[in-house]
């Protein structure tokens, strides 16, 4: 088979995924019938099923022509096929990347804080003081504002919506609002910062990949960033200037403020995730302890609740890592590049198939880091031949990469998001102002060739 054709047929399982997942929900009307965890498992038997013939560096082939090559001997296969056993093998070496389990260990250590946190009673005062705070009036903008300033300041958006989503289920309870809508609010912010900050993964593989500074890429990326939240917080201050709803606030427990209170200190000192959590963790059964709220026995059945409801998204991850390890391994990824590039006119066009491109990786590695790093050797390229601006070339792979992944319903962050505050997946998507917002900025930029400096 045809390099072109074969990684053609290597990008084939993401479509499987699409039409058992989409195609199925819209056949019954019902989003919630269809697990994505189901959906991915049928991709990812797929997936091992078409690879067959070996890559030029797929990830774990050693280990698996070690395991299997007397099966692959005894079935006579040729030099070019893979056996069964090392399509496994290259499955379980993506599914257990460094990345993916790095994932999954903020998964289980955000669901027994987010669980601990409840049970002590955290979530109710936090929200009592958010309600006492914030008037309902300004609370969709209070709450876009405090996620911005937050994501801007750790770098991270899965951090922010650890500390700000479980609020959400309270503060939707205590005032009668959409759940969906504030979910979706934090969830926006979340991803300001992501984009917009020095620290973020994203915006230091972004300017590594196109060589320039983080200052200046902030500045190209702050013409883009700036309007369409500014736009989104005036949104939701009309939003809110138009409820009816009365909130009361109840008694507010300083102690029981002091886990989330220290989660978001201790992150925005730029401690490591793991350890923020970690603390939290502590600081949940100290205080739970001392206020007589919950006993070890209750603490450990809580932290089990919380970690089993991050189940479904810890199974999702291994499943979207396997899966996406065997499509790089068939040559998707490049395929899809080489498509992208191939007729590229003019400077509008280069920078509009830069942000095709990173945008396209991230539907398939659902990861904007990674989707950054895959496609960020060829944007440079792309950015010397039609002698872009390495600053504008950077801003729109950072951008679009968070774009996407603020509207991907199988990413993480969604699905972090719709653990801890109970909504759906679709429901939050169908609530997220702020990346289609900062969609049509970015596009703008491009069409227009905005900002004229960057030019």
């Amino acid at each position: 088979m045809s390099p072109s054709r074969r990684g053609a047929l290597a990008l084939t399982p993401l479509l499987v995924f699409l039409v058992v997942y989409l195609v199925t929900s819209l056949a019954v009307g019902d989003f919630y019938k269809i697990p994505v965890s189901a959906a991915f498992l049928v991709a990812s038997i797929y997936a091992i099923g078409i690879t067959r013939e070996r890559g030029g560096n797929a990830p774990g082939s050693s280990a698996g022509n070690t395991a299997g090559s007397s099966a692959g001997n005894t079935a006579g296969t040729s030099a070019g096929k893979l056996p069964l056993r090392e399509r496994i093998a290259i499955f379980s070496g993506g599914a257990g990347d460094k990345n993916v389990l790095l994932m999954i260990w903020i998964f289980v250590l955000a669901g027994a804080f987010a669980g601990t946190a409840k049970a002590i009673g955290s979530i109710d005062a936090t929200v009592n003081l958010t309600l006492s705070i914030l008037p309902a009036k300004f609370l969709f903008a209070g709450l876009f504002l405090a996620a911005c300033f937050i994501s801007l300041s750790i770098g991270t958006s899965v951090g922010t919506i650890v500390a700000l989503v479980p609020l959400a289920g309270g503060l939707a309870a205590d005032t009668g609002m959409s759940l969906p809508l504030i979910t979706a609010i934090i969830v926006g912010g979340a991803f300001f910062g992501d984009n917009l900050s020095f620290i973020s993964d994203t915006t230091i593989a972004a300017t590594q990949s196109q060589g320039c500074s983080m200052t200046d890429k902030f500045k190209a990326n702050l013409w883009i960033t700036a309007p369409a939240a500014l736009a989104v917080a005036i949104l939701y201050l009309v939003m809110g200037l138009r409820t009816n709803v009365v909130t009361q606030a109840g008694p507010v427990d300083i102690l029981l403020l002091v886990p989330y209170l220290a989660v978001i200190v201790m992150a925005l000192t730029g401690l490591d995730v793991l350890l923020v959590l970690t603390s939290g963790l502590g600081l949940n059964l100290a205080i739970g302890l001392l206020r007589g709220t919950i006993g070890w026995n209750d603490f450990l059945e809580a932290a089990g609740n919380g970690i089993a409801g991050m189940g479904d998204l810890i199974i999702v991850t291994l499943l979207a890592g396997g899966m996406l390890a065997l499509i790089r391994h068939g040559g998707g990824l490049d395929a899809l590049i080489q498509a992208l590039t191939r007729r590229i006119r003019g400077k509008r066009g280069a920078e509009l198939s830069i942000a095709a491109l990173v945008s396209l990786a991230n539907l398939c590695t659902a990861n904007n880091t990674i989707a950054i790093i895959t496609t960020g050797g060829i944007a440079r390229d792309i950015t010397e031949k039609y002698k872009l601006d390495p600053r504008k070339s950077a801003s729109i792979l950072d951008t679009f990469s968070c774009l996407m992944q603020g509207i991907l319903p199988y990413g993480a962050q969604l699905l972090m998001a719709a653990s801890l505050s109970g909504a759906g997946a679709f429901d939050i998507i169908g609530k997220l102002y702020y990346p289609l917002a900062l969609g049509i900025a970015a596009l703008l930029a491009i069409l227009l060739r905005l900002p004229v400096k960057y030019r």
